[in-house]
């Protein structure tokens, strides 16, 4: 299965950055990607996928350009 984007609920709204065990591989998210979720709910990041490395367990993504849809402020 390929994702190409995710939101915040998609993840269990998680509070720490740290690296997580999704559906669909490894997610490490950062305390920007936190910041941004915080401040904008329901925006969705591009998932990037990170190169495979002999101690890699599955696919590992991280969060890459995200968009806050049509929100006014």
């Amino acid at each position: 299965m390929r994702v190409n984007k995710i939101n915040w609920d998609k993840i269990g709204r998680v509070t720490e950055p740290g690296r997580y065990r999704c559906f669909f591989g490894y997610l490490t998210v950062t305390s920007e990607d936190i910041e941004v979720w915080t401040r904008y709910p329901d925006a969705t990041f591009t998932l990037i996928a990170r190169p495979t490395t002999e101690q890699s367990v599955g696919d590992d993504y991280r969060l890459g350009a995200f968009d806050i849809g049509d929100r006014q402020q």
